[in-house]
């Protein structure tokens, strides 16, 4: 799986919680949430149009940063 990196405009629990509950509602993605830096890692077989369409069902900004090397 590829690593993606999205920036998501979360400010608090709540908005976490919100990307939390979309991404397990879509299913297949493993992820990290980095609340303070408002980022979002994603390990996913799915495309990054449907994790950015996922994302932004939250009803927050969200933007595509990059691939990120597996460490």
């Amino acid at each position: 799986f590829q690593k993606h990196e999205f920036f998501v405009d979360m400010t608090c629990e709540g908005c976490s919680n919100a990307v939390t509950r979309v991404l397990h509602r879509l299913g297949g993605v493993n992820f990290d949430i980095d609340l303070p830096n408002k980022k979002v890692y994603i390990d996913s077989e799915h495309n990054v149009d449907t994790l950015l369409e996922t994302l932004k069902k939250t009803g927050k900004n969200a933007s595509y940063l990059g691939e990120k090397s597996a460490q």
